[in-house]
């Protein structure tokens, strides 16, 4: 997989600033290929829906994907009539590869897309991109698996997206429900560091683009939908199926190797409510303790198990050393990831062997509390043996702590340390750019009203005017894959 330097994590979420002049607050992107019969319609509908419910500026952009037909033209003459619709060409197909080139050049905060077909209803994308603008989520989905989805379609596209996510919850751990919904957005910031770490130019794009998204810790949103399949798009299954199980194993191998930066997608711990400012509390101390409490118990739980069961077989002693390894090796890899936020390989080996070494101390501190309790009491019962190591390994857990926090991973509290300082300047500058008291209100009250039939007596909003049509320069990419129409 393909990498990008791209500096330190994320800066703490804020709500985005929305009267910047001359830039639209939402850019949604409809990627198509031969779609002379729908694009107008869809253009035009979606652009009736936008200004009468979104209160902010907003662009809608058609990217063609190497189209054969006169949906270039058609694209172009809706650019150049209507001030919000701009088209970009593309001399090579793949969704995924439209995505990317718009997203990429675009400068609204939120970016979007949706299929031209328009299956998914309307009334969902104000509460899709509402969570991005008030600063509480880094990517949203539609869902048509939610259990409050309304889905019309057949049998065979139903079996098609519960068997893929079944796949994906099985074989990459995801946690979102619907990973092919072609209803989606995405923070601008977020997708500055996501997009150069997705390979895929074609339909595996978004499932990768969530899964890297969600190991990284990010936040996704997801907001159920009306779905109505669409009688004329067409899937090729057995294609599909084979690009996108090559795709699994592709993003598998390269999350089990640890060859992707993905702490360079974290956010930082201070935006966590759990890290706001405690007198007397260092930054990022609540919320270590707390994941660091969580796997200690767990780890001594463990811990007490492997030593129940070595010590069916051997003595004390070694059934000590030998639970206390190998819970060891877990605890340290538990830590680094859950409670110091540290992801990929660098500096993995390193931080094991650094654990070792605290292994070594709890290691000398629960073997000595063992030999001064068989000095005393010369053959104490099993029972006794259990309470005194469980009294030496809670020594051992607050010196692991101390030790972990600041030796093994001391590259996060530096980090942490710089965090609030970054974000201090990030909300001075926004609040300089926009009142967002005011903006969360309207945008909140907006997702309400569009979510039922109130929505269709909605006052039109009036939209800033946005550039007229600016095609860009298709990318030097090779492998172009073949797109059409395809909801899972």
């Amino acid at each position: 997989m393909r990498t990008q330097t791209l500096g330190e994590a994320l800066p703490a979420r804020e709500h985005l600033p929305v009267n910047v002049a001359g830039r639209p607050v939402l850019d949604v992107v409809i990627p198509v290929y031969n779609e002379e019969k729908d694009l107008e319609p869809c253009v035009r509908r979606l652009h009736e829906h936008l200004l009468r419910t979104f209160p902010y500026g907003f662009r809608i952009t058609v990217a063609d994907n190497a189209s054969t037909d006169t949906t270039p033209a058609v694209a172009a003459a809706l650019a150049a009539e209507v001030a919000e619709v701009r088209s970009v060409r593309l001399e090579q197909k793949g969704r995924g590869r439209a995505l990317r080139t718009v997203w990429s050049a675009s400068d609204a905060p939120v970016l979007a897309y949706m299929d031209v077909d328009l299956s998914t209803d309307l009334n969902a994308l104000l509460p899709l991109v509402a969570p991005l603008i008030s600063g509480h989520s880094d990517l949203a989905i539609g869902s048509r698996l939610a259990r409050s989805s309304r889905v019309v379609r057949g049998p065979k596209r139903e079996f098609i997206s519960r068997a893929y996510n079944l796949i994906l919850r099985s074989s990459l751990a995801a946690r979102f429900s619907d990973a092919q919904c072609g209803f989606k957005a995405i923070r601008r910031e977020v997708a500055e560091r996501l997009l150069p770490m997705v390979e895929d130019t074609g339909w595996f794009f978004d499932t990768e683009m969530l899964v890297l998204a969600e190991r990284a810790g990010l936040r996704i949103h997801e907001v159920p939908v009306d779905w109505v399949d669409d009688p004329d798009s067409t899937v090729h299954i057995v294609r599909t199926a084979t690009d996108d199980l090559k795709g699994v194993w592709r993003v598998g191998r390269a999350l089990a190797t640890g060859s992707l930066p993905l702490d360079r997608l974290a956010r930082p711990f201070g935006d966590d409510p759990r890290d706001r400012e405690l007198n007397g509390v260092p930054g990022g101390l609540a919320r270590q303790l707390v994941g660091f409490c969580v796997v200690g118990a767990l780890s001594t739980l463990f811990y007490l198990a492997l030593y129940s069961a070595f010590r069916l077989g051997v003595g004390p002693q070694l059934a000590n050393a030998a639970a206390l390894l190998v819970s060891a090796v877990a605890n340290t890899a538990a830590n680094r990831r859950l409670t110091f936020g540290v992801r990929g390989r660098d500096r993995a080996v390193r931080h094991q062997a650094q654990g070792l070494v605290v292994f070594a101390i709890g290691l000398a501190l629960t073997s000595g509390s063992l030999a001064a309790l068989g000095a005393a009491t010369g053959d104490p019962a099993h029972s006794t043996e259990l309470a005194v190591l469980i009294v030496a390994n809670l020594a051992a857990t607050v010196l692991r702590f101390l030790l972990f926090r600041l030796w093994v991973f001391p590259e996060r509290q530096a980090l942490q340390a710089a965090s609030p300082q970054a974000a201090s300047s990030q909300a001075a500058s926004s609040q300089a750019a926009s009142p967002h008291g005011a903006s969360l209100q309207a945008i909140s009250s907006q997702a309400i009203s569009s979510q039922g039939p109130s929505s269709q007596a909605t006052s039109p909003q009036p939209a800033s005017p946005q550039p007229t049509a600016s095609p860009l320069p298709a990318p030097a990419l090779s492998s172009p894959q073949t797109s059409a129409r395809d909801e899972r």
